[in-house]
């Protein structure tokens, strides 16, 4: 028998994805990267690779005489043989396509989940985000264009799907509150139909969580109770969140994750008129399992 190298570093790949994976879904630690509507995807994904790992495991030892023959027939048909059959000589090309297939490996099994926070807030623009949210729902309404800034509701890949009666019903439920609850599930529809028409809902209370985003601008008494909003994968994370005022906010670090309760009300930052929460009751919080929002999807039938 002959010991094939190459094919068994490339059955060694294939098995490492799959563990991976497995190791992903079985932690929970998967929602941390995808949408959970797209779970059962990755779970098909890691089966297949289990898969073509036992197909690759026949191909690592080969007998004497059946090795041989291959390379007599290679010989003789130089064309059909044109392909690698993995026991070519390892060149620099090799290493690099190696390198490159075993990088996302190696960053999965050595570097820890990390949630996005206020720092890639920053970096994705932080108020300028939330201003020029603001600015392009003022320009739909005027134009009585049906179309929502943070997420369309519609997008495939949410983690909830509703029928557009429901999803109209949810909206009616809105209007007809008086206290706002922006649990996770109805959080960016909620938040697109604020940002619409602030002025609809003024003066009503509103209970919310997230975390603490602060920048240069802010007054110090204001801090944005934040949360990231995905789509499909964290690669889209968009930002949502609130302006809220608070005494504390100069003693609550950024990062923190707090749930608080407090009126709607109107300001104005860097000459745009935003929603700001006036926070009368808030406690802080652990980061919650599941950290991210996720858009509704509405069922076309």
């Amino acid at each position: 028998m002959i010991f094939h190298v190459q094919q068994a570093i490339r059955a060694f790949i294939l098995l490492a994805f799959s563990v991976m994976l497995f190791k992903l879904h079985f932690s929970g630690e998967m929602t941390k990267f995808i949408n959970p509507k797209y779970e059962g995807l990755s779970q098909s994904a890691s089966v297949l690779f289990l898969v073509l790992f036992i197909i690759q495991v026949t191909r690592i030892w080969t007998a004497r005489e059946q090795d041989h023959l291959h390379h007599n027939n290679c010989h003789q048909d130089a064309h059909d043989c044109s392909h690698d059959h993995g026991d070519s000589p390892f060149n620099t090309k090799k290493l690099i396509a190696y390198l490159v297939i075993v990088f996302p490996l190696a960053t999965g099994f050595l570097l820890p989940a990390k949630v996005l926070d206020a720092s890639i807030m920053d970096k994705k623009g932080g108020m300028a985000v939330l201003t020029n949210q603001r600015i392009s729902n003022e320009e739909k309404k005027e134009t009585n264009i049906q179309e929502f800034s943070a997420v369309n509701p519609e997008e495939i890949g949410s983690s909830k799907e509703i029928t557009k009666e429901e999803y109209e019903q949810l909206k009616q439920n809105l209007i007809e509150s008086t206290t706002i609850e922006l649990n996770d599930d109805v959080y960016s529809t909620y938040y697109d139909e604020i940002h619409l028409d602030v002025q609809k809902f003024k003066g009503r209370e509103i209970q919310l969580k997230g975390f603490v985003y602060k920048e240069d601008g802010l007054e110090p008494d204001q801090l944005v109770i934040a949360r990231f909003l995905i789509t499909h994968c964290v690669a889209d994370a968009g930002i949502i969140g609130f302006l809220s005022e608070i005494p504390e906010a100069s003693a609550l670090s950024q990062d923190t994750w707090i749930e608080a309760k407090g009126f709607l009300d109107t300001t104005t930052f860097n000459g745009t008129e935003l929603p700001v929460i006036k926070i009368t009751n808030w406690k802080e919080i652990s980061q919650p399992k599941q950290p991210y929002l996720y858009p509704i999807s509405i069922r076309i039938l």
